[in-house]
C-alpha cells in the first residue's frame, strides 16, 4: 500500500446573448454583474441533499481564506499593539523622555513583551478552533498575560523599582486592547468561517467505513466540510454517510458543477483495494482539484491524520499538494496594484474604443462569455465586441479564422492590437482572473469539430492556476486559435509549464514580453 501512495503522489503531481449597453452603461454593466449570485451547483437542489456541512452560500475555492496566513497576520497585529502600548507608557507623551529612560527601565517591558509573545503562541490564541466560543478565547488571552506581567513586575521590582506601578499599569492597557483586538478577529473568524470562507470543502470518494470515520471526526471537530460523497458501486453504497448524501458514481464527479467549490478530493481506501486506488488515481488526475488518500495504516489514528492534512487554518497547517501562499499573496498584490494602474492608464483608450464599437455597428458595446476559471470554476469574461450581434458565438463553437466574415471593422482592429482584452482588467481585479496566467478558453470550445478538453488528458490541469489576460503560451507564439489536437496539446504544455515555474519576477518579463510579441506578429489571426 505504501507504493500505491508512493505512485499517487507522483501522478497527482504531474498532473450568452450580449448585453445591449451605451457607452456610459458599459463599466456600471461590468460592476452590477459582481453582485449575481453564484448558481446552485447540480446535486444540492433540495435541502435532503445539502447535508450537516453545506453553507449558507458556496464559496469558490479562489476565495478561500488562508487561515495559516490570518495567524500570521494577527500574530503581527499583536506585535504592533504591544509596541505602540509600550512607547505609550514609557514615552509619557514625549519622545526626549523615552529617550532618556535607562535600559533598567525599559528592560522590563522588553522580557514582558518577548515572554506575551511566547505565550499567546503557546495557549494557541491564534488557533479559533471552531468550537471555541469567544469568552473561552478571551480566557486563554487572561492566562497568556499572566505570566508574563507577573514576571515583568518581579523583573522592575529587582531593576527598577519606580516602574512596578508603570509595568501594572501596561499590563491592563494591553490586556484591554488585546481583549478588543481578539474579539474582533474571533468575530471575523466565526464570520468567515460561517460563510465557508475559511473552512475547507472537500467530497469523498468511497462509501467505505473509512469515509465515515472521516465524516464522524468533522462532524466532531468541523474543521473540514464533507459536501458529498461518490461511489462507483452505488447500488451497494446508502443514500447518506451521516447525514452526508452520496451524489453519484465518479463519472457524476467529474462532471458536477460543484468541483469549482472543492478544495480536495479524499479518496478513501482500505488496505486490500491497491488496484480500485490505481483506477480511481487515474481517473481523477485529469481534475485541477487537489486529491489525498485516506490510509488505514495500522496503528496509526487516520482520522487526525488525516484532517491535519485537509485543514487549512492554523487554525492548521495543510500538508499534501505544495500549496505556496506567500507566492499566492505576492501575485495577488501584483495584479491589484498593476492592474489598478492599468485600468487607470487605460481609461482613455477604453473609451475611445467603446465609441468606436458603438459606432460602427448597431448592437452591445461589450461581449460576455462564460470560460473556465481557476479550479474549473466557471466565470464570466469581458471583451469588447468584435462581432456582428446576430452571428456572435459565445460557446466558441467555430473559432476564428483569417478573413472572418463575422468580425466587423473596428472588431478586426481591436482584435489584432489585443485592444478587446481591455475589459478583463475588471476580471482581474474582482479576482477571477490574473495578470499573468494560461488564458481563459470558453466552455465547450471546439478544435476541429471535437471540445478541446477531450483531445489532451492534461487539460484541465492549466485551471489549476487563475487564467491570465496574457500567459507563457502567448508570448511562445501558441497565441489565437487552436484547431487540431497537437496545438491544443502545446498550448496545454506551455501553461503546466508556467504554473510550474510562476514567480512575481517570470510574471514580469511575461508582461514585459507581452507587447512586443502583439505587435510583432500580425499574422497570426486573434
Amino acid at each position: 500500500m505504501a507504493d500505491v501512495a508512493k505512485q499517487s503522489q507522483d501522478a497527482i503531481m504531474q498532473q450568452e446573448p450580449e448585453l445591449q449597453l451605451s457607452p456610459a452603461m458599459a463599466l456600471a454593466e461590468i460592476a452590477a454583474t459582481t453582485l449575481a449570485a453564484q448558481p446552485e451547483p447540480e446535486g444540492f437542489t433540495g435541502r435532503d441533499r445539502r447535508g450537516p456541512f453545506r453553507p449558507k452560500a458556496l464559496v469558490p475555492s479562489r476565495s478561500r481564506l488562508s487561515g495559516a496566513m490570518l495567524a500570521r497576520m494577527f500574530k503581527a497585529l499583536d506585535v504592533v499593539l504591544m509596541t505602540a502600548v509600550t512607547l505609550s507608557i514609557l514615552s509619557d507623551g514625549s519622545l526626549r523622555v523615552l529617550w532618556n529612560r535607562p535600559v533598567s527601565a525599559i528592560a522590563p517591558f522588553i522580557l514582558g513583551g518577548f515572554l506575551l509573545s511566547w505565550t499567546l503562541k503557546s495557549s494557541q490564541a491564534y488557533a479559533f478552533p471552531a468550537r471555541e466560543g469567544l469568552g473561552g478565547h478571551l480566557f486563554k488571552i487572561v492566562l497568556a498575560l499572566t505570566v508574563p506581567a507577573l514576571t515583568a513586575v518581579a523583573f522592575a521590582h529587582l531593576t527598577a523599582h519606580r516602574m512596578g506601578v508603570m509595568v501594572v499599569m501596561w499590563s491592563m492597557i494591553l490586556l484591554l486592547a488585546l481583549f478588543a483586538v481578539h474579539s474582533c478577529a474571533w468575530i471575523s473568524v466565526h464570520r468567515w468561517r460561517k460563510g465557508g470562507r475559511l473552512t475547507p470543502n472537500v467530497v469523498v470518494v468511497g462509501a467505505t467505513h473509512n469515509a465515515a470515520r472521516l465524516i464522524e471526526a468533522a462532524l466532531a471537530s468541523r474543521e473540514i466540510a464533507v459536501l458529498g460523497v461518490f461511489d462507483d458501486r452505488l447500488d451497494r453504497a446508502p443514500d447518506t454517510i451521516h447525514g452526508v448524501p452520496v451524489l453519484g458514481d465518479t463519472k457524476h464527479l467529474l462532471e458536477h458543477r460543484i468541483l469549482p467549490y472543492v478544495d480536495r478530493i479524499v479518496i478513501t481506501v482500505t488496505s486490500a483495494g491497491e488496484a480500485r486506488v490505481r483506477e480511481l488515481i487515474t481517473t481523477l488526475r485529469i481534475l485541477p482539484n487537489a486529491v489525498t488518500l485516506f490510509m488505514d495504516v495500522e496503528g496509526q489514528d487516520t482520522r487526525a491524520a488525516t484532517l491535519s492534512r485537509l485543514t487549512d487554518t492554523p487554525l492548521s497547517q495543510l500538508s499534501g499538494v505544495e500549496f505556496d501562499e506567500q507566492r499566492a499573496l505576492i501575485k495577488r498584490v501584483q495584479d491589484l496594484v498593476v492592474g489598478s494602474l492599468a485600468m487607470i492608464a487605460a481609461a482613455p483608450v477604453m473609451a475611445v474604443v467603446a465609441l468606436a464599437v458603438k459606432l460602427s455597428s448597431p448592437g452591445p458595446i461589450l461581449f460576455r462569455q462564460n470560460r473556465h476559471g481557476f479550479n474549473n470554476e466557471i466565470i464570466t469574461v469581458w471583451k469588447f465586441r468584435s462581432m456582428r450581434v446576430e452571428v456572435a458565438d459565445a460557446k466558441a463553437e467555430r473559432q476564428v479564422s483569417a478573413h472572418d466574415d463575422r468580425i466587423t471593422r473596428v472588431g478586426r482592429f481591436i482584435r489584432m492590437t489585443s485592444l478587446d482584452e481591455l475589459p478583463q482588467l475588471w476580471n482581474v481585479l474582482k479576482g477571477e482572473m490574473s495578470l499573468v496566467g494560461p488564458r481563459p478558453h470558453a466552455i465547450g470550445m471546439k478544435s476541429g469539430g471535437e471540445e478541446s478538453s477531450r483531445l489532451v488528458a492534461e487539460y484541465a490541469w492549466r485551471h489549476r492556476m487563475k487564467p491570465g489576460i496574457t500567459g507563457w503560451a502567448q508570448i511562445k507564439g501558441s497565441r489565437g486559435p487552436v484547431d487540431t489536437a497537437d496545438q491544443v496539446r502545446t498550448r496545454v504544455t506551455y501553461d503546466i509549464d508556467y504554473i510550474e515555474r510562476q514567480s512575481v519576477w517570470f510574471d514580469f518579463y511575461i508582461l514585459l514580453m507581452t507587447v512586443p510579441c502583439l505587435f510583432g506578429d500580425p499574422k497570426t489571426v486573434r
